[in-house]
């Protein structure tokens, strides 16, 4: 019989399916990157979701992020991923976690439920703390380097940590992760050296903003706003849930 799953069985096996509905796969960041990694996880037959952000949609998103539209401008990016996922596939059960990861956050998440843990965050303070409680609860975990200033989606790589070159923040996360014993972190980054900024970005009133007053969190109020397109991070986002999928189902 025929359902939705049938052209991915058809490639995987029917054991391999059944792998993929009993998985249980953590996403923290729901943005360019994580919002493709769970469109692809949803649409290969993934059974159990953590969808981790406490982000609304912006009308600076609508450019890249595949969640983000004039209709769900102001709502939260956990909360339309799920509903994506649910029409996608309604037998799928999924967790919401309307937060940021931060340290001070990490003790909400049991790390031992996870078959596998996406990390699309943005901050290197999360990233490794991330890392740190996956390993500890010996859950595989694979996590996004630099997508932003970007222009070439061919240029992405999957490797070791300690392997990469050229992107500023997989420097820095070898770093640190070497400073706290860290061995072995595979990564998806990119050896396209970033691009420099053509225009400036204003920082507030900005009409469609989610953002609130103060800016504290949002996208317009950062030090450093990075350029982006619709077609860089996306790729990023499918490599991950590819590395994902195959990882999952023993092919890798």
């Amino acid at each position: 019989m025929l359902d939705s799953f049938s052209r991915t069985e058809l490639l995987l096996g029917s054991l391999a399916m059944d792998k993929l509905q009993n998985a249980h796969v953590a996403i923290f960041g729901i943005g360019g990157v994580g919002g493709y990694s769970v469109e692809a996880l949803a649409r290969s037959g993934i059974g159990y979701f953590d969808l981790i952000d406490d982000d609304k949609v912006c009308q600076t998103n609508i450019n890249r992020q595949i969640i983000a539209t004039r209709k769900t401008i102001g709502q939260y990016k956990t909360e339309i991923m799920k509903q994506r996922i649910l029409e996608i596939n309604p037998d799928a059960k999924v967790h919401v976690h309307q937060c940021f990861f931060l340290p001070d956050t990490k003790d909400l998440f049991d790390f031992g439920n996870y078959t596998y843990v996406i990390d699309a965050v943005d901050t290197v303070t999360a990233k490794i703390q991330l890392v740190i409680q996956a390993q500890v609860a010996k859950v595989p975990i694979i996590s996004c380097m630099g997508a932003g200033n970007k222009l070439d989606p061919t240029r992405f790589e999957v490797a070791d940590i300690y392997e990469t070159s050229v992107c500023p923040l997989a420097k820095v996360m070898r770093k640190e992760l070497r400073k706290r014993g860290v061995e072995h972190l595979k990564v998806v980054y990119s050896k396209e050296t970033p691009i420099e900024p053509r225009g400036d970005m204003p920082t507030s009133n900005i009409e469609g903003c989610a953002c609130p007053p103060s800016g504290e969190l949002k996208s317009v109020n950062r030090r450093a706003i990075p350029g982006s397109v619709s077609f860089v991070p996306a790729v990023a986002g499918l490599i991950m849930a590819g590395e994902v999928i195959k990882e999952i189902i023993g092919r890798t």
